[in-house]
């Protein structure tokens, strides 16, 4: 996977962290399995900041797919 790359979810965690600079834990109850977004950036131990429609969160790379 790279920045700027559209990827899908395959697994939606209990919980997500958003990509802020004062990250903060939230319920993953918005998301859903197939939801698309975009990569903003890498961050280390597999995760990825992952733009979605509802905000960017880190979300683990065992948790995504490529869209294309």
């Amino acid at each position: 996977m790279e920045v700027g790359q559209k990827v899908r979810l395959v697994r939606v965690p209990p919980y997500v962290k958003t990509a802020d600079a004062m990250p903060m834990l939230r319920s993953s109850a918005f998301l859903e399995v197939g939801q698309e977004g975009f990569i903003l950036d890498r961050r280390p131990g597999n995760y990825w900041a992952v733009r979605f429609k509802q905000g960017a969160f880190l979300i683990d790379g065992g948790d995504l797919e490529a869209a294309d």
